[in-house]
């Protein structure tokens, strides 16, 4: 090689650094976080847009300026949603059912993957999927209580019970957990398939000894016409409710999350905290019934912390973008699913599939990447 041969090689060698060197690393590094926090916002003002919705919706229950205010709010929505259809030339986005089902399933983009992405760290991923079931079973239960109690059985009330139904199994499923010598697995593969068949037969009797106006099949799949003013508001309390324990126990989960070993060295209430996040995972999973269906809602406790998982460069970024592919993935979802008269859930979980394979092909890389912050 020539003398200028070997300067030209180093002189683009050095042009090459400059490129890619630690200010240009550093500016494409802040761009990424910029966009993240840009997406967080406009996640966080949708939340609360729908709370309001939700809120106004409630508003309108009450008599006197209490009831105006409700009716004002609502017909403002009601608005937007015509806009919405002047613009896709549809006509249900103004319908205060689709509102309802938009303000739950945002909602349920915001809780699912929060709490799914502690899940996934821990290899917990079939608990979703087995309190789904028990969670029906609750649902079942619901319709005979409601019954026996002459009742209206609506949507709401079943959820009620189905929220207790699962919040008990849970517990109980973690301490089936700790206090047998099967694989971990075992005792939540027995609680699946146990709940479902209790499921079943509660079904079977309690229709034709007590009949409802709602068909409780439509849980699951998951359908925009089960989602009623009132599951939306226990929805929306579920939310705040998930938010909040999150941000108040982020410490403690993590530690229990990454290294529970240690956890106990420290003398943290490991057991507190476990059962505090299965319990949370039950709020979770009848909270996105309604929308997503008792057969698919693990799948966004899951997919969008798994998509997150491959681009994400600590446990915080995962957080964050676990909740923007959450919430893509239900407004996808529900958008498509309405214009082609299609399965909310089957809809949503496609569109999360599609980040997740999007995420592993512009990765390149295997996911558990992260550092603990």
């Amino acid at each position: 090689m020539s003398q200028d041969t070997a300067d030209q090689t180093d002189e683009s060698a050095d042009t090459l650094t400059d490129d890619v060197g630690p200010d240009s690393l550093l500016s494409s590094g802040r761009f990424r976080a910029t966009l993240e926090l840009l997406g967080l916002g406009v996640t966080g003002a949708l939340a609360v847009a729908m709370l309001a919705l939700v809120a106004f919706d409630w508003l309108q229950t009450f008599p006197g300026s209490l009831g105006a205010v409700g009716e004002t709010g609502f017909e403002a929505y009601e608005s937007a949603g015509r806009a919405v259809d002047d613009l896709l030339g549809t006509n249900v986005f103004w319908v205060s059912t689709t509102l309802r089902a938009v303000a739950t399933g945002a909602l349920v983009g915001v809780m699912a993957p929060l709490v799914g992405a502690f899940l996934v760290h821990r290899q917990m991923a079939l608990i979703g999927e087995t309190l789904a079931h028990t969670a029906f079973a609750g649902v079942a239960v619901g319709v005979v209580v409601a019954g026996a109690l002459g009742l209206s059985g609506s949507a709401g009330q079943l959820l009620l019970v189905a929220l207790v139904v699962s919040a008990v199994a849970a517990l109980g499923l973690q301490w089936l957990t700790a206090h047998t010598d099967a694989y971990g697995d075992v005792p939540i593969a027995i609680t699946l398939a146990g709940s479902f068949a209790v499921a079943t037969l509660v079904i079977s009797w309690g229709e034709s000894a007590f009949p409802v106006a709602i068909d409780i099949r439509s849980f699951l799949f998951g359908d925009s016409a089960i989602v009623t003013a009132g599951g939306a508001r226990l929805v929306a309390a579920l939310t705040v409710v998930v938010v909040a324990l999150v941000v108040f126990n982020y410490k403690q989960f993590l530690f229990i999350t990454f290294d529970e070993q240690a956890a106990r060295v420290a003398r943290l209430n490991v057991r507190w905290y476990n059962g505090l996040l299965v319990v949370m995972t039950a709020v979770v999973v009848v909270g996105s019934m309604q929308i997503l269906g008792v057969i698919l809602v693990a799948g966004m406790l899951v997919i969008p912390s798994a998509a997150a998982s491959q681009l994400a460069g600590s446990f915080r970024e995962l957080l964050v973008l676990s909740v923007l592919f959450g919430q893509a993935s239900v407004l996808a979802g529900l958008v498509f699913a309405l214009l082609a008269d299609l399965p909310n859930g089957g809809a949503i979980i496609v569109a999360a599939v599609c980040i997740y394979l999007a995420a592993v092909a512009v990765s390149g890389r295997s996911a558990g990447q992260l550092s603990v912050h």
